[in-house]
């Protein structure tokens, strides 16, 4: 979506509507900014350390040069404040399960919603529904835009190797990742893929970094390399190891790496 427009007359009048719409996630009706040149897209690098967090508002004392926070806990003056310190803020929305206690739940319909996916209030999107998760996915990327965010991370791209309900197959999930990939990059944001190991070779040039869980606990993260010879970063996490158990490999690899705990509050071991 643009907030592009003309003043006066019908065109002054749709405009107004667009706009109304685009904010209903948030109740903010301020124009939704033109996104910068595709030069100024931020990049991040290999071995960038980052902060993740997105148990509500973001606490900023980490000292690092990367928050990951979430997209709708968090204010346009959360994300201004860190980039007042000199930060890079990256915007958390969920873009493979429906939720039930976003402001914009009652967007989509029943039939998108499939199978639980094991957290409270989550289920499945069927992923094939361009049509209809398109203009959603948008609004959310607007809102990231709106706020100040650099780039997004859309959660849960891989649905097709889960029992969603809907018979997903790989095809599917790369059309929807490059969707989600396409319309980041339009707003001027950088867009990281989540996961989705096994896609990696066909989408890490629809991409600008990497969000990884777990990579070293099952053996692997050698399959994330091809971003970091890209020259795009790869932040990592563990939950059940300990640094000492993965931080020289993803040293060696050129992964931005850290312990959390898996309800991602403040505390962090990084590596």
């Amino acid at each position: 979506m643009s907030g592009r427009g003309r003043a006066g007359g019908r065109p002054a009048l749709l405009l107004a509507a667009l706009l109304l719409v685009v904010a209903g996630c948030t109740g903010d009706t301020s124009p939704v900014p033109g996104p910068p040149p595709a030069a100024a897209r931020w990049v991040p690098r290999p071995g960038t350390p980052w902060q993740w967090q997105l148990d509500g508002r973001v606490d900023p004392r980490a000292d690092v040069p990367v928050y990951d926070i979430d997209g709708f806990e968090n204010t346009a003056g959360d994300v201004a404040r860190l980039h007042r310190e000199g930060r890079r803020v990256i915007c958390y929305v969920n873009a493979g399960a429906w939720e039930d206690f976003r402001p914009d739940r009652d967007d989509f319909p029943a039939s998108v919603r499939g199978r639980p996916n094991g957290w409270a209030g989550e289920r499945w999107l069927d992923i094939r529904r361009l049509d209809v998760l398109r203009p959603l996915m948008e609004r959310r990327l607007d809102m990231c835009r709106r706020k100040g965010f650099d780039a997004v991370e859309p959660d849960l791209m891989d649905g097709y190797l889960h029992d969603t309900g809907f018979p997903l197959v790989a095809a599917d999930q790369l059309a929807y990742n490059r969707m989600l990939a396409r319309a980041a990059r339009e707003r001027g944001l950088s867009v990281g893929l989540k996961n989705d190991l096994p896609q990696i070779p066909a989408l890490v040039g629809d991409f600008d970094f990497a969000v990884n869980e777990q990579c070293a606990e099952f053996g692997e993260c050698g399959r994330l390399v091809p971003f970091v010879r890209a020259g795009k970063a790869v932040f990592h996490v563990e939950y059940a190891l300990a640094p000492a158990d993965f931080c020289a490999e993803a040293r060696e690899l050129g992964l931005s790496s850290m312990r959390k705990r898996p309800r991602l509050d403040t505390w962090r071991q990084a590596c």
